[in-house]
């Protein structure tokens, strides 16, 4: 098996510390807020990659963090004239009915940065002993980025190219603009725990160097997050858990590629930003989930109705294969299951494992009118291995219904929409124009524009 290294730039031969078992840290949820796409992108990508090592025989120790103190919760929580318990812990909530959802299993230990502020604080005085921290005259504790050799190594940065590059606010207290804080002081009024420094709270880098130490110990085997994440916030970790500890923080780093939505950045100022349940609410969970699956974790995926329609597609093709099997649980491995794990085996590359499914789908339709007696054993491989990827959990004719049920528009409501549509356009309402055309599309009614006027096709299954 080998896994690209973020650190390395390349893909490395994967050789677990300990023989059998894998130990995997995950930065996980500020929980200030729904989850998003980009959340849900993550999710599903070390979902996957955990389903794989154990289906390869790994016992793996998946964690994942949860951040439930810093200041945009302490914003929110004020906004809405909540507590910062009660916000964070409705916000947890809702994050674990998305996982369910999109059939995300749970984390083997999931340690909120609240839990562990004795960790944290003592991981800074470690860090001040041996000279690469200093607390500074306001109650804030700093890191010395310039006293860590190795800075930068994760992005391949340097020093000098960061300080020049960067806007650096200004900091009386800091002795390098470079530096960053480990332990916040409390403001009047702040939620806060008491330190040697004086009442505070921890900084978001100190945390997850804290959590992943006292869960997986001093040096661990892949640590994976969003692509946001490799500066400042895991370079900030290789830091202050290599100065802390004098080991190797992590042999594999591993980061989920991004979600674009319309091939534009997902943004609030955008007004493309959707969370999870928004998705959820509009689109069967596991056509999310193939979404997500199909391109490979380190790729940027695009989000886009026609994507949806297409996974949709997809899937059908999948279901519709399984669809009037039996299928037979105790099946043998076949050439199938040699190219599908050969392609995991690759850096967990999904769009060559799912062709290999589709393949099996292939044969599978074929064995069903020419060799009924070989269709049970290719239905129980197809479902076998798409579940390594969390696929294919549903009947088919609980899928394959509610694809039908998705495009039940009479022509009447069709031929409707399509009226405001052009009334929309002639209006100069553009957005709204659009917007109907998405919302069939959707549904899998593609519009089709010309001199003559507007015709209609379904292209759903």
């Amino acid at each position: 098996m080998h896994i690209y290294n973020t650190l390395t730039r390349r893909k490395e031969p994967f050789s677990p510390l300990v023989a059998g078992k894998v130990s995997m840290y995950v930065c996980g949820m500020t929980v200030y807020d729904y989850c998003h796409l980009g959340h849900a992108r993550v999710m599903v990508a070390f979902d996957v990659i955990t389903r794989y090592l154990r289906h390869r025989g790994y016992d793996v120790t998946y964690v994942r963090n949860i951040t439930d103190i810093d200041d945009k919760i302490l914003k929110r929580a004020e906004e809405n004239g909540e507590t910062i318990s009660a916000l964070t812990e409705r916000m947890i909530a809702a994050m674990h009915e998305d996982e369910e959802r999109l059939n995300v299993l749970p984390p083997s230990q999931e340690p909120r940065a609240t839990g562990h502020i004795g960790d944290i604080v003592a991981m800074i005085e470690t860090l001040i002993e041996k000279g690469f921290a200093y607390a500074a005259a306001n109650g804030d504790v700093y890191y010395r980025v310039r006293k860590f050799a190795d800075y930068g190594k994760l992005n391949n940065r340097q020093l000098d190219d960061m300080r020049s590059g960067a806007r650096v606010d200004v900091d009386v207290h800091k002795e390098d603009p470079l530096d960053f804080v480990l332990w916040k002081a409390a403001k009047p009024g702040e939620a806060h725990w008491h330190s040697p420094w004086g009442d505070g709270r921890p900084g978001w880098h100190i945390e997850c160097s804290a959590m992943s130490t006292c869960c997986l110990g001093d040096t661990f085997d892949i640590h994976g997050g969003g692509p946001d994440l490799t500066f400042p916030h895991h370079e900030n970790e290789i830091a202050q858990s290599e100065a802390a500890t004098g080991k190797t923080y992590v042999n594999t780093w591993m980061h989920a590629g991004a979600v674009r939505v319309n091939q534009e950045k997902m943004s609030k100022s955008l007004g493309n930003f959707f969370t999870i349940r928004d998705v959820l609410a509009e689109h069967d969970p596991e056509v999310v989930r193939y979404l997500l699956v199909a391109s490979h974790y380190r790729s940027a995926i695009n989000y886009s109705v026609d994507s949806l329609v297409e996974a949709r597609k997809s899937l059908t093709r999948l279901y519709t294969a399984l669809d009037g099997v039996n299928a037979d649980e105790q099946a043998a491995a076949s050439d199938a299951a040699e190219r599908f794990t050969a392609a995991m085996d690759d850096d967990f590359n999904t769009p060559v494992a799912l062709a290999a499914l589709f393949d099996l789908a292939r044969d599978l339709n074929r064995a069903k009118s020419d060799q009924p007696a070989d269709a049970p054993r290719l239905a129980g491989e197809l479902k076998r291995l798409a579940g390594v990827l969390g696929l294919l959990q549903q009947t088919p004719q609980t899928f394959l219904k509610g694809a039908q049920q998705q495009v039940a528009l009479s022509d009447e409501e069709i031929e409707a929409k399509i009226a405001e549509r052009y009334a929309a356009k002639a209006s100069k309402d553009f957005a709204r124009a659009d917007a109907i055309r998405d919302e069939l599309a959707a549904l899998g009614i593609i519009l089709k524009d010309s001199r003559e006027g507007t015709t209609w096709v379904i292209e759903a299954p």
